[in-house]
């Protein structure tokens, strides 16, 4: 990987990492719905500014189908869950939930029968598990505030990710800018009918409206180019290892801007979830390290 590019993996890691802060922030005051619907459709607004000044087609008529799933799966139900789960979760457990995705992934490709059983998927499999049960069982908050159906939530929209990387298999071949582009537009019509059924929330202060913005056009809009521009340079092997990078910046930023604790069951749950993810996906460390080569900055 060359310099630039392990430069965009930590920029992206970071940036991906802060969405879990920004839910955190506006989930609370705005709810779910509004704050989904507010980050589907300034980042859809975001990409279409882009696709005019360069000029991409979005051939919606042809591939309206195929955003529309995506649309689902991939940005309208897994944002929704965290947004419901963002109202109770921290920012830390959020990302480190999130990271599960790969995890859920195999077990949906091992039913439909594009995986095999292997002790390496199994082992992954297990540490996975064990690390989620480090995370919710021991965390007396958990617990106490009665979160299982938000920690369920957040399990759910890592499953919807899952789901989403077995779909993109026999999925039509669209352009990934398309793919952004069309499945945020899908997404902001699909939730927008929700919206009449939750009360608009009273006027958010400036901290919430600066972290709705954020979320919408850097942590989607702008994250997407990042990750599109990591897949063209390296291949999406080694920009699946953004994976193992977005857990440790949502704790860093959840500690930090958060101040919310970290305890020894969140750092070793946390370190199993991602040590399982990457036994999942088969993905080698080397590939981090910066290689010679042109750079693309």
């Amino acid at each position: 990987m060359t310099s630039a590019s392990l430069i965009r993996l930590f920029l992206l890691a970071a940036i991906w990492g802060g969405s879990f802060l920004f839910m955190r922030m506006g989930a609370p005051v705005v709810g779910a719905v509004w704050l989904i619907e507010s980050r589907v459709l300034l980042a859809a607004l975001f990409l279409l500014l882009v696709a005019l000044v360069t000029h991409r087609a979005l051939n919606a008529r042809r591939h309206w189908r195929h955003y529309a799933v995506l649309g689902v799966v991939n940005s309208a139900l897994p944002f929704l869950f965290f947004g419901i789960a963002a109202q109770t979760l921290s920012a830390s457990l959020l990302s480190i939930l999130n990271a599960t995705a790969p995890l859920w992934g195999m077990i949906i490709g091992l039913v439909l029968g594009y995986q095999k059983i292997s002790l390496r998927l199994i082992s992954g499999l297990g540490l996975g598990l064990m690390g989620v049960a480090l995370l919710v069982g021991l965390d007396a908050h958990l617990v106490a505030s009665g979160a299982g159906l938000a920690v369920l939530s957040a399990l759910a929209a890592a499953f919807c990710y899952g789901v989403a990387s077995n779909y993109a298999r026999s999925a039509p071949k669209v352009d990934s800018f398309a793919n952004a582009h069309g499945s945020m537009w899908a997404a902001t019509l699909l939730i927008a009918p929700l919206m009449p059924f939750f009360p608009p929330p009273s006027q958010p202060g400036p901290d919430i409206m600066i972290a709705l913005l954020l979320l919408g056009v850097v942590c989607s809009g702008m994250a997407y180019l990042l990750y599109f521009r990591l897949i063209a340079d390296e291949g999406a092997t080694s920009a699946l290892t953004v994976t193992y990078l977005v857990p440790l910046f949502g704790v860093l930023w959840g500690t930090l801007l958060l101040d919310e604790v970290v305890g020894w069951h969140t750092l070793f749950g946390g370190l199993a979830v991602v040590m399982g993810t990457f036994l999942v996906t088969g993905v080698s460390w080397r590939q981090l390290l910066p290689s010679g080569g042109q750079s693309h900055g």
